[in-house]
Parts: C-alpha cells; sequence; structure tokens
C-alpha cells in the first residue's frame, strides 16, 4: 500500500466519524421549532368556546337593534280607543275633554283639534250631540292648505285653490285629487278625547286609506 492510499483511507474515516455530530444539532432545532409553532397554533376547547359565545353574542345583539325596530314598523297600530290614541288638544295645548266639548258646541258643528303628529284636525259632532267615530285631518290633498269648514254651504272649501269636500270629507270639487285623510276618535275612561291612526278601509272610497 503506497502513502496515497492510506492518506485517503484516513479522511474518509475521519469524515465518517465526524458526520453524525454535525448533523445531531440540526435535527434538534427543527424539532424544537415544529414544537413552538404547534404551542403558538394550540387553542384549548374551553377558549375556543368562549370566543364563540363572545361572538355569537355580539351578531344577535346587532341583529335584534336593528332587526326590531324594522319589524315594529309593520306592525300596525291599535285601530283606536282605550288608551292606545292621542289625546286631542286645543289651540293652547290643553287636552280636550269629551262631555265639555260637548256641553259648548251645537250640534253638527266642526271645530279644529291638535291631532295625529300635531296636524289640525276636525272633531264632528253629530245631530244627538256626540262625537263622530272619525276626526278629519284639515291638510288640503292638493298642495297642503289648511281648509276651513263653511257651515253656510255645509262643505269644507279651500281657499287657495278651490278643492272642496263634503261634510265626510270626500272631494266633491278638484283640483284635489283624494279625500281628508282620516282618524279614528273616541274617549277615554278619564273623558278624554283620542285620536288613533285609521289603518282600516276608507269607507268613502271602499279602498286602502291613501295616508297608510
Amino acid at each position: 500500500m503506497n502513502l496515497l492510499s492510506v492518506f485517503l483511507s484516513l479522511m474518509a474515516g475521519s469524515a465518517m466519524a465526524f458526520a453524525p455530530s454535525n448533523m445531531a444539532p440540526r435535527s434538534t432545532a427543527v424539532t424544537t421549532m415544529n414544537m413552538a409553532a404547534s404551542e403558538e397554533l394550540y387553542i384549548d376547547e374551553e377558549r375556543r368556546f368562549l370566543m364563540n359565545l363572545i361572538l355569537l353574542g355580539s351578531g344577535a345583539l346587532t341583529v335584534g337593534a336593528i332587526g326590531i325596530p324594522y319589524i315594529l314598523f309593520f306592525v300596525p297600530p291599535g285601530s283606536g280607543g282605550g288608551s292606545g290614541g292621542i289625546p286631542a288638544k286645543d289651540a293652547l295645548g290643553n287636552d280636550l275633554m269629551s262631555q265639555a266639548y260637548l256641553a259648548e258646541k251645537p250640534a253638527g258643528d266642526r271645530s279644529l283639534a291638535q291631532g295625529l303628529k300635531g296636524d289640525a284636525t276636525y272633531l264632528i259632532v253629530k245631530d244627538d250631540k256626540t262625537l263622530e267615530s272619525y276626526g278629519l285631518n284639515a291638510v288640503c290633498t292638493h298642495l297642503g292648505c289648511v281648509v276651513p269648514w263653511s257651515a253656510a254651504n255645509n262643505k269644507f272649501m279651500c281657499p287657495c285653490h278651490g278643492s272642496q269636500y263634503a261634510p265626510d270629507g270626500h272631494v266633491v270639487r278638484g283640483p284635489a285629487p283624494l279625500p281628508l285623510a282620516l282618524a279614528h276618535c273616541d274617549t277615554s275612561e278619564d273623558g278624554k278625547i283620542l285620536f288613533s291612526p285609521w289603518t282600516e278601509e276608507d269607507f268613502r272610497t271602499g279602498g286602502k286609506g291613501w295616508w297608510n
């Protein structure tokens, strides 16, 4: 065996001796990194449940806050009577009491009161000295003028553009295209005159009220 062969054999043995010691630390480092990554990504079941519960509660609260008012918007109000109405008021903002009002008004009277949404609304005294079951919104359906009652002509006559309405508020002369809006008129247990929205069929036209 020559010197070159001996030298190559020694080099090969040295390489084999050092190979395991160079690879071991790298393998250990990779394993440590994988464990650390696993620990960071791990979320226990209790924590996951709590997060889902918070998310679900937040979603329900948001949907409720938006959805409930939306649903209530489409629920029609009561058709009048009892405590569901709005008290009719005089020009000074005082509640009108049925007994006192009827005592000072003649049969057939049509006088204005403050009604729903603050609109001027006619209270109607029938021939038997009781209140009619409906009030008439005094706003002309042409261009919004307040229409006065003409007892001499037995009809409502708009001074703005000549529209005329029958005693029950239906149009007898244009240019107004629609009848005066209706509101329920009732008396509460404590004697107050009440207005409430009219959501039923308009008895004058046989169809749905245009104001609904």
